[in-house]
């Protein structure tokens, strides 16, 4: 087919719905740009809790594994912003593992936040609230980044990929928030700081599906 035996009408239209695209930088690129929000949470969230509660840091947490746990988010949210581009996909065997990454290295960085004794019942609840909005009030925000990046892209698994964001946006902020923490009983650790980030998870699969379902609309 040829130019002269295209429709007018049609050709035209083609013709306006041309505009020049910025190519894409790649995944890692643009997880690597997130890293100012990433270290804005590492120290951002000690940072409002010691200036909110006047009190001091966690006596147990090592800032060496934050930072591990920090850079493991950003190689998640690569993954993430991979996953973003058509052809690109994950395989279901690097979902798999990276998903198993992510939960180990998750409750072995956080195996040393073991408190040496008991944690009251009604001091368990107050802790548990107190992590779970922390951990919302910069990681929500935080999640807008990567939600625009993502939203550049042609994500033929919406859900998927905005879940990979929440996963790594929340261990971003559990990176802070670990330093906090004076409650280092598993159970609280496993519910509060893991209920945070799967909330953050849900969150990101239903923003970029939600974003998806309006750009499909406008076209």
């Amino acid at each position: 087919m040829n130019e002269s035996r295209i429709p007018a009408a049609l050709f035209d239209a083609v013709k306006r719905d041309l505009k020049p695209v910025r190519p894409l930088a790649s995944p890692e690129l643009r997880a690597l740009a997130l890293l100012p929000i990433a270290i804005a949470l590492l120290i951002g969230v000690p940072e409002f809790w010691t200036w909110r509660t006047h009190a001091v840091l966690a006596p147990w947490p090592s800032g060496c594994l934050s930072a591990l746990e920090t850079i493991l988010s950003l190689g998640i949210l690569a993954a993430g912003f991979r996953e973003a581009v058509p052809g690109r996909e994950l395989s279901k065997r690097a979902l798999t593992i990276l998903i198993v990454i992510a939960c180990v290295a998750f409750v072995l960085i956080n195996t040393t936040l073991r408190s040496p004794v008991g944690t009251p019942h009604a001091l368990w609840i107050r802790w548990f609230w107190e992590c779970v909005t922390t951990a919302a009030t910069f990681s929500v925000p935080a999640l807008i980044a990567p939600a625009w990046l993502v939203s550049r892209a042609l994500p033929n698994r919406p859900a998927l990929t905005g879940a990979l964001c929440g996963l790594g946006v929340g261990l971003m902020a559990d990176a802070g928030l670990r330093l906090i923490c004076w409650d280092g009983d598993y159970a609280h650790v496993l519910v509060a700081h893991g209920g945070a980030i799967l909330i953050l998870v849900g969150l990101g699969a239903l923003s970029a599906t939600v974003v998806e379902r309006i750009k499909a609309r406008g076209r």
